[in-house]
């Protein structure tokens, strides 16, 4: 079902996780990306995994919310190991064969990758609430507005198409509910019929859709919102002593990485 899909959501908690600064998470899911794009070896491969198999420990974020959020990769994930067996030069399992042993390797090294990346940002969002990660990113990204860039518009639209992913998931599975109610068939048929079937789904999606927005935007009126220059804050962001120690332990591995990779390992 698509309300099972957790992507998007923030899971309430008091782990280390959910207390550190947003502003230090956004900073390690960054120094982890690049840290992840620089594994080369099996053993990158391993310590990146049990890092974060750790951290996913430290969250208390279950496994299964984990492979909820990743139901809508699925096709891409089996897109991408397909391509990397057959695509791959190196020696045949068989004679004559087209899969090789590198293909394999490549394929399960890649599928690794992907889902270490998306498991990464999950547990950003997951651990942060929206308007947390708003405030961080627009704080870390400050700098930029020296160059008259819109920094708080650009944010605050991120947070909440972030925000709303669940809720349009949600409305998505009432509409195909009613949907078939009334008889129609989302399951069966061929590739084009599936196709128009969604067409009765996506109207009604993207009229609720701006009607939520133009609801959000008529109460952030109405609160005389405004932001960027001025606008306060109910809870200060401040950093503390294990926020250094996690921005460590992420420029750590990051080096540990680049340290791997020029061993090939």
């Amino acid at each position: 079902m698509l309300k099972d899909i957790t992507l998007g959501q923030f899971f309430p908690g008091d782990t280390i996780a959910h207390r550190l600064d947003p502003r230090t998470k956004l900073l390690m899911v960054t120094l982890y990306i690049v840290a992840l794009f620089q594994a080369k070896g099996w053993v990158s491969y391993g310590i990146l995994t049990v890092v974060t198999l750790s951290c996913m420990r430290v969250s208390h974020i279950s496994l299964k919310n984990i492979f909820k959020g990743l139901k809508p990769m699925i096709f891409i994930i089996s897109l991408t190991a397909l391509l990397n067996i057959f695509y791959t030069d190196g020696t045949p399992i068989v004679p004559g064969w087209i899969i090789t042993w590198e293909g394999i390797a490549r394929a399960i090294q890649m599928v690794l990758r992907i889902v270490l990346l998306i498991t990464g940002t999950f547990l950003l969002t997951y651990t942060t609430s929206p308007i947390a990660l708003t405030d961080g990113l627009e704080i870390l990204l400050g700098p930029l507005k020296k160059l008259k860039l819109p920094i708080h518009e650009m944010t605050i639209m991120m947070s909440m198409a972030l925000r709303f992913i669940p809720t349009l998931i949600e409305e998505t599975d009432k509409i195909m509910s009613a949907q078939k109610a009334r008889g129609a068939d989302f399951e069966t048929g061929s590739l084009m019929d599936r196709a128009r079937a969604l067409l009765p789904v996506l109207v009604p999606l993207f009229v609720s859709a701006f009607r939520r927005a133009d609801e959000l935007a008529i109460a952030m009126e109405s609160r005389c919102y405004h932001g960027g220059e001025g606008r306060t804050r109910m809870k200060q962001l401040t950093m503390a002593g294990r926020d250094y120690i996690a921005l460590l332990f992420g420029i750590l591995l990051l080096a540990g990485m680049i340290y791997l990779k020029r061993l090939g390992i």
